[in-house]
């Protein structure tokens, strides 16, 4: 097993109970305990939990949006496969709008190698995409980071999606249902999910199977303004099926 997908094991078992003890872990991985004592003390350097004596606990409030650091490290190899999907549907020579979000990073290390034009909506990304030379045009918007997240947010990344026209425009999302439509947990974030919509000819959303069916607070439109939905396998089937019902394409990878 490698130390990423450990890190993704542990990272899910200490969010779902709450609190896990060295030795659980240990027992789960097939880690030993001194590598897991080292694994804790990454994750807890990087926001993901806390470190406590013999153990960690989570740093998650009920009904709060997961940390970035968290996210980063959960299906992995589901948002990679998305992530290859999403750019395969995306010709050489496009514009592409990238949202913020864990999945749509690891579609902005892919589309670095592509010639288009890619302007990405959260620091994370514009790092990826400026990190040398590439074939990948980079445009930088304005606006102000959230904290942890990098996602940028406010009046000035409005005005950059309001000046620009897109292909493509890849969006992420905190939930997806047919009934709710596409949702987000901040509220600054769904009205930049919204100016991004509005800008592009074509949406893509690349969302991994968790977050079908789930409901956000936040709403950002209904999900027939979505042309392909690009999803893994634990994608709930019912969901699918609504989704298909309403217009939109589903790829499950």
């Amino acid at each position: 097993m490698s130390t990423g997908d450990r890190h993704g094991i542990i990272a899910q078992a200490v969010r779902e109970s709450g609190r896990a003890t060295v030795q659980e872990l240990a027992a789960l991985t097939g880690a030993s305990e001194m590598t897991i004592r080292r694994d804790l003390d990454a994750l807890a350097a990087q926001g993901v939990l806390e470190r406590v004596r013999g153990g960690a606990r989570t740093l998650l409030l009920r009904g709060e949006e997961p940390p970035f650091g968290l996210r980063a490290h959960e299906a992995v190899d589901a948002k990679r496969r998305i992530a290859a999907e999403v750019c395969s549907l995306i010709a050489d020579g496009e514009t592409v709008l990238l949202d913020s979000g864990t999945t749509c990073l690891e579609i902005a290390r892919l589309l670095r190698r592509r010639p288009v034009t890619v302007m990405p909506l959260s620091l994370q990304a514009v790092q990826v995409l400026g990190d040398g030379p590439a074939p990948a045009r980079l445009l930088v918007p304005g606006g102000q980071p959230r904290a942890a997240e990098g996602a940028l947010t406010g009046p000035l990344t409005l005005a950059s999606l309001a000046a620009l026209r897109f292909d493509t425009a890849v969006m992420g999302c905190c939930g997806l249902s047919a009934a709710e439509g596409l949702t987000a947990y901040d509220l600054d974030d769904a009205a930049v999910k919204k100016a991004g919509i509005a800008s592009a000819r074509r949406i893509l959303v690349a969302a991994d199977g968790t977050k079908l069916g789930r409901t956000a607070y936040a709403w950002v439109g209904p999900s027939t303004l979505l042309h392909t939905l690009v999803t893994d396998t634990s994608a709930p089937a019912d969901e699918v099926t609504a989704l298909e019902g309403t217009g939109t394409l589903v790829r499950t990878v």
